[in-house]
């Protein structure tokens, strides 16, 4: 049985997706591998091009959801980056690391952000 705090946290993320308007999601995979481990992956696509592909790693440890590895990257109709957050270790340099959000022409220092305010942050672009 998969842990009380994954299965709601991927049931959030599923509703949220749900809600959204003016997309089709290409991808989207659950994969359990323990009841405290699971990846999630999924593809979403905008009737304008745009791209948002998410990749998270996580587990449940000392009863809290525990992110081992993300990404999530977004990009134009032209397939050009508008974003990507990740937490690859290769800015030791940064303040927040190993994550970071990398722009178009420079890469930031930021938290790992929510799921579901990366996907805000897109729809907000693809509404302008």
């Amino acid at each position: 049985m998969l842990h009380d705090y994954l299965d709601s946290y991927l049931k959030e993320i599923e509703a949220y997706l749900k809600m959204l308007n003016n997309v089709y999601i290409e991808h989207y995979l659950e994969e359990i591998l323990t009841p405290d481990r699971a990846n999630l992956r999924i593809r979403i696509r905008w009737n304008t091009g745009y791209l948002l592909v998410i990749n998270q790693a996580m587990t449940i440890k000392e009863d809290r959801l525990d992110f081992l590895d993300y990404r999530y990257h977004f990009q134009n109709e032209s397939n050009n980056l508008v974003f990507r957050y990740d937490s690859a270790p290769h800015f030791p340099d940064l303040s927040t690391f190993p994550h970071h959000k990398h722009l178009p022409n420079e890469v930031i220092a930021c938290d790992m952000p929510d799921l579901i305010y990366v996907i805000k942050e897109a729809v907000d672009i693809c509404q302008t």
